[in-house]
This record gives structure tokens, sequence and C-alpha cells, in this order.
């Protein structure tokens, strides 16, 4: 396909193009880790007790969940 193909170009015939094909794929993965660092220290201080934060997470979760998806979507 063209996205995958794009993908090859980019590894293949850019300059430094895999390195930052993969610390794009690494950033995300950080990303992440830090997301669930993040709701672990949350759920260990208790901060899911109050409306309004519990409110925000869901939105953030839910923006993150939408994010994440597009991503593995689209090339």
């Amino acid at each position: 396909t063209t996205a995958f193909s794009s993908v090859t170009h980019i590894c293949r015939d850019v300059n430094y193009g895999w390195i930052i094909r993969y610390m794009h794929a690494n950033g995300a993965s950080m990303f992440f880790i830090c997301l669930f660092l993040h709701v672990g220290r949350g759920l260990y201080y208790g901060s899911y007790m109050f409306p309004e934060t519990w409110n925000i997470g869901i939105i953030l979760l839910l923006t993150v969940m939408a994010t994440a998806f597009m991503g593995y979507v689209l090339p």
C-alpha cells in the first residue's frame, strides 16, 4: 500500500529516517508508561474520591484512547 511504501521510504532512503521513526514509536510508548504511572499514583493517594478529579480523568482517558486508536489505525 501507499502508507507502507512511504514508511519504507522514510526508513531506508531518508537520512536518519529510521531513527526518527523509532524515536517516535518509543516516545509514544514512554507517554503511555508515564500515563500508567500517573494513574497508579492517583489510585495510591486516593485522588479518585473527588468528583471533579474523576470527571476530568475520564475525559482525559477517552481522549487518550481516541488518540491511541487513531495512531494505531493511521500509518
